[in-house]
């Protein structure tokens, strides 16, 4: 059933109209061209997909669009102020956090949510928070070091 649905999106109302049960990873890409959000599993286990969703860590390509409604949404996109990089986003950089890049924007984007709730996370925390984030080129151990470095930076106590 196609349906009006309102919500913020990197800072700005956006309002779509479309069948509420597309996944939001298909509406973002497709209907609003912000491909920094990718599809990996198709099934919420790999986390590629993950948007920020009023400060929680979601997987879009599961996620009804119609859920959404009224709520507040963050992607990679949505990171960059003004053409500035969030210290999450400079931190993998410094650290070479990645190396194919697939699963790099579901990263940050987890991270993103976990310095929200936490700005001085432990490793095990880290680890804890990441664990379903699946990195086939095994950068797991330089993400921590950038979500480290991040926290640090957001905190006042190191530039990158």
């Amino acid at each position: 059933m196609i349906e009006a649905i309102q919500f913020k999106l990197n800072d700005k109302p956006v309002s779509i109209e479309t069948d509420g049960e597309r996944t939001l990873l298909w509406v973002l890409r497709v209907d609003l061209g912000l491909t920094g959000t990718k599809y990996g599993c198709g099934e919420s286990h790999c986390g590629a997909c993950t948007v920020v969703m009023n400060g929680d860590a979601v997987r879009s390509c599961a996620l009804p669009v119609k859920d959404v409604k009224g709520k507040e949404v963050i992607t990679i996109e949505g990171l960059e102020k003004n053409g500035t990089l969030h210290p999450l986003q400079k931190a993998f950089i410094e650290h070479n956090a990645f190396q194919c890049g697939f699963c790099t924007s579901g990263m940050i984007m987890n991270a993103y949510s976990l310095l929200l709730k936490n700005l001085k996370p432990t490793d095990a925390q880290i680890i804890e928070g990441m664990d379903n984030n699946l990195c086939r080129c095994g950068s797991h151990i330089r993400a921590i070091e950038a979500i480290k470095t991040a926290a640090l930076e957001i905190r006042g106590e190191k530039k990158i």
